[in-house]
Parts: structure tokens; sequence; C-alpha cells
């Protein structure tokens, strides 16, 4: 009976590890009822908030709290910590940036929409803003204002890497909205030419025809988030070209691996239920 009870307890342990749902606070309830959870700290939210405890005015520590809190998924508490920011600085950019990202990542759209917005009121310049605001109007499916965002963030793209997120985004945003001449001349102007090494770049071959919708997940590709940001890209390049099928199938795929924090599982939950 012991050794029943322990191989039981085993398999709960890994079903709910698979589901999203290892130990830590809730984050999300899908609405297939399944619940996704923050991970263990492995110090460095610790060191965060001993760092905070010792001048907790500081917005900047405020902000690496945060940030640390969002490193392993723990993102409501996050909320709370740059919302205490904000109480202190209620005129300050950053704060808005993140807290709003971290509505995204709990499905808060009008909220996030809503810190977005002020933060670029507050101030234009920062990426950050202008691409997380991009991608809550894609989700929301307002394909034209993501258009808007990601034109505004691509140019302030501080790495390669970002700089290939903001091409990957827009050049959707352009198929979705029907701009597909646009979206065309966007990958030929190549404004991701410096090697990313990350899904978005993969992504991009796709768009380019370098290679095939198969070959974007390589065995490389083991981490929950980048075969969820791999799988939606797939998915969407099918849609554009009106196979829904597909689409769905690579949507469902994104669902399954469990990334629940990667905008691609954020907008593949949506799209699944568009194609109801």
């Amino acid at each position: 009976m012991r050794a029943r009870a322990a191989f039981l307890g085993i398999s709960i342990a890994w079903a709910a590890s698979v589901a999203g749902q290892s130990v830590g606070s809730r984050q999300y309830r899908s609405a297939a009822g399944v619940e996704y959870r923050s991970q263990r700290d492995t110090g460095a939210v610790a060191r965060a908030e001993s760092a905070l405890a010792a001048n907790p005015r500081n917005v900047d520590l405020i902000i690496q709290l945060g940030v640390a809190q969002s490193g392993v998924r723990q993102y409501r508490e996050a909320i709370k910590t740059f919302s205490r920011g904000i109480a202190i600085a209620p005129q300050n950019a950053l704060l808005y940036r993140w807290r709003g990202h971290r509505y995204l990542s709990t499905r808060q759209f009008d909220r996030a929409m809503d810190d977005l917005t002020r933060g670029s009121r507050l101030d234009s310049t920062i990426y950050g803003i202008w691409y997380h605001l991009g991608i809550v109007r894609y989700a929301r499916g307002d394909f034209a204002g993501a258009v808007a965002a990601f034109t505004r963030a691509l140019p302030g793209a501080p790495d390669s890497a970002e700089r290939a997120g903001a091409t990957d985004w827009l050049w959707m945003s352009l198929s979705r909205a029907g701009r597909a001449g646009e979206a065309r001349a966007l990958l030929d102007r190549r404004p991701d030419s410096v090697p990313a090494g990350n899904a978005y770049q993969q992504r991009l071959r796709l768009y380019r025809g370098e290679i095939a919708p198969d070959s974007v997940i390589t065995a490389a590709d083991t981490s929950d988030v980048a075969v969820a940001t791999l799988s939606y890209g797939v998915g969407n390049w099918y849609l554009v070209r009106g196979d829904t099928t597909r689409a769905r199938t690579w949507f469902e795929r994104s669902i399954r691996s469990g990334g629940w924090p990667a905008f691609g599982f954020i907008v593949s939950e949506l799209e699944l239920r568009r194609l109801r």
C-alpha cells in the first residue's frame, strides 16, 4: 500500500507539473480550468527584497524587485510591487511599462492597455511601452493599432533580440491588417539583419521562405516558452494563408507547451476562441 501511495503521489505531482501547476502562488486560471503558478525563488527575489527593505522608497529598487519576481513568474506579486512604486512616483513611466506588461501576463488586457497608454503619454521614448502596447492591441484584434505601436517600437529596439521581436510582430500585424505588400517590404528591408539567435529570428526565416513550417521548432527548442512562441508563429503563418485547420493545430500545440507567460501562448488562447 505504501508503495502504491508513493507511486500515486509521484503521478499526481507529475501531472500537476505538466499542467503548469507547480508549487507557488496561483497566477492565472485558463478558460479550460487549468491553473498556472509561479516558480520557486532561487534567491533573486530575496536579495531584491532585502535591498528594498534598506531603502523602501527607492523606485529603482522597487523596479528591480518587480523584475526579479517576474523572473520566477510571480506576476501578481510584481503587479503589487509596481503599484507600490506608482504610489510613490505616479509620473514614472517605467513603472507603468512594467505593470502593464504584467497585467498582460495575467490576461488583464484592459488594465494593461490603460497602464501602457498612460506610460506612453508620460514618456513616448520608451521602447518597452510601445512593444507591449502593440502586443495588447494585437491580442484585442486591433491590428492597425498594433502596426502603429510596433512601427514606433522598432527603431528604438535596444538589441538584436528585441529588433527581431519587433520586426516579427510588425510583420504579423501588417499581415493580419490586410497589408501584405507592406509586410513583404518590411521583410525585404531586413531591419533584423543582425542575428538574434532567438525564436523570433526563427519565425522570420519561415516568413521569408528560408525554412519550412515543420522545421521551425528544432531539437534545441526545449523550453515551454520557446515552443509556445514558435508554435504560435507557425499557426499565424497558416492563418494568414487561410488554412484555419493547420492554424488551429499549431495554436493547440502552443497551449500544450505549458509556456503560459509567452505572448504566443496568450494569443493562441484568443485565436482558438475566435476559430470556434
